[in-house]
């Protein structure tokens, strides 16, 4: 574990919110964060699964919260998430449903790459776990991409999600977002003023959750689907935010690391 600030790494504690918050939800319905987590009505003890998929949830990202067992409720979250993920990909290989289940893949695979960051944050630094950390947060542009994919493929409905009130338009924060969406992965994937991309791409992610989630929880606090969709905008919020942490921690250790290797590299 590389010693770290709290403040370097919020996107752990809107991690773990989000976890909590699923938890909790799912705890109080009884049923999985429906359709991002699907799991359909014909599985076998669906109602028990999903009360357990929802104390594992709330107990992962409470141990996230206390150092003795942060490393755990990572790889928890990680290991849970990614069965989330596989579940899309039978829905993929059918291919009749457009991109919309490669979509939700690479929204719960958002959700994986940060349970892998931050379990290589907590293991030990001369791990090669640790040493992968960079690597995984770089994976986040895949999901990226997805999320841009997703706009061009749905743009009309992607229209119905943005508030009118903004302006200058709907029709311009829809290109805005999407376009953000594709230069925020060509960045992160590259290399190339990650860090910025990084947060700026965390801030799209916040905004929905601000400006789409909460109104609409709010105009229909009965509806499953919306606590769900909160829910889960909040873990991606999350788990971007952490990613974001990861890679702009990294750019800042990168020059102290090249002068501490000039220095042993040089003669006495």
């Amino acid at each position: 574990m590389q010693n770290r600030s709290p403040a370097s790494n919020l996107g752990l504690y809107v991690y773990a919110g989000g976890a909590i918050f699923l938890g909790l939800v799912g705890l109080a319905s009884g049923d999985f964060a429906t359709t991002w987590q699907r799991v359909g009505p014909n599985v076998p003890f669906r109602e028990p699964l999903a009360y357990f998929t929802a104390f594992i949830e709330l107990v992962a990202g409470l141990a996230l919260l206390l150092p003795r067992t942060a490393r755990a409720g990572a790889l928890t979250l990680t290991v849970v998430y990614s069965v989330f993920t596989l579940v899309w990909v039978p829905k993929i290989l059918e291919g009749r449903s457009g991109f919309d289940p490669a979509g939700n893949f690479f929204e719960e695979f958002l959700l994986v790459v940060s349970g892998a960051v931050l379990f290589a944050w907590f293991s030990p630094a001369s791990s090669p776990i640790s040493r992968r950390e960079s690597l995984f947060a770089r994976l986040s542009g895949l999901s990226a991409i997805s999320f841009g994919i997703v706009h061009i493929c749905d743009m009309p409905g992607l229209l119905t999600w943005i508030p009118n009130w903004i302006p200058p338009s709907q029709m311009f924060w829809a290109y805005a977002t999407t376009i953000g969406f594709f230069l925020a992965a060509l960045a992160i994937l590259s290399g190339i003023m990650a860090p910025l991309a990084a947060r700026l791409l965390t801030a799209e992610i916040v905004g929905f959750e601000i400006l789409v989630w909460i109104p609409k929880l709010l105009a229909g606090p009965h509806d499953h689907f919306s606590w769900a969709g909160n829910g889960i905008s909040i873990a991606l919020s999350g788990a971007m935010w952490a990613v974001s942490d990861s890679i702009c921690w990294a750019a800042k250790r990168a020059p102290v690391q090249a002068e501490s290797a000039a220095e042993i590299s040089s003669p006495a």
